[in-house]
């Protein structure tokens, strides 16, 4: 999968192609990506309350996100265009960067932050230009004409369009697309950090 993502996305040879056969590999990243909430967990700074609850708050916000969005998303069948996707066309990788973002500050770890920060630099711009340029290939005019005002991964504003595509359906959120799973795990990892933190 990454060789056809890479070849789509150029396929440069040398140095240059080994970081970007790296960077599109997507099971790299997603697993990297929980990886990185039990490095969070286990290198976290000893703490009082308040610093972690702030960072939890932030996280579960984002996978609440995460629900939300993964819920009327029918993967390269439909076009989301409201709701979630109404604000970023990627909705997910937004609950991601919150997700990760709160683990972060719950740990209080700068040498983490450093780590995370590299990892969001180094995959999720060349994962929002390949997941564009597959979703342009699928999708063509439909998906120019309403990619062209929507940010990618940052709200620009708050222009919210109610669901119009798909209802929201939990099924489709937790057992399709896999959220009960991120769910599970991101819950083990708060557990893991808060003994950390606070023992």
């Amino acid at each position: 999968m990454a060789a056809s993502r890479t070849e789509k996305m150029g396929n440069r040879k040398g140095v240059a192609g080994f970081v970007d056969r790296l960077r599109y590999h997507e099971a790299s990243r997603q697993g990297l990506g929980l990886i990185l909430l039990l490095v969070c967990a286990y290198f976290t700074v000893p703490a009082g309350d308040p610093r972690i609850i702030a960072g939890f708050i932030i996280a579960a916000v984002g996978q609440l996100w995460r629900i939300y969005a993964a819920g009327v998303i029918h993967k390269n069948r439909q076009l989301a265009s409201t709701g979630a996707y109404s604000l970023v066309r990627h909705p997910l990788y937004l609950g991601n960067l919150l997700i990760l973002g709160g683990f972060t500050v719950a740990c209080g770890n700068w040498i983490v932050v450093a780590v995370v920060i590299f990892f969001f630099l180094f995959y999720y711009p060349a994962a929002i230009r390949y997941e564009d340029h597959k979703l342009e290939e699928i999708f063509g005019d439909e998906w120019r004409s309403w990619s062209k005002n929507i940010p990618g991964m940052f709200p620009a504003g708050l222009k919210w369009q109610p669901n119009q595509d798909a209802e929201w359906d939990l099924h489709q959120s937790m057992i399709r697309n896999g959220e009960l799973v991120y769910t599970i795990f991101e819950i083990g990892a708060g557990i893991l950090l808060w003994y950390r933190a606070v023992s």
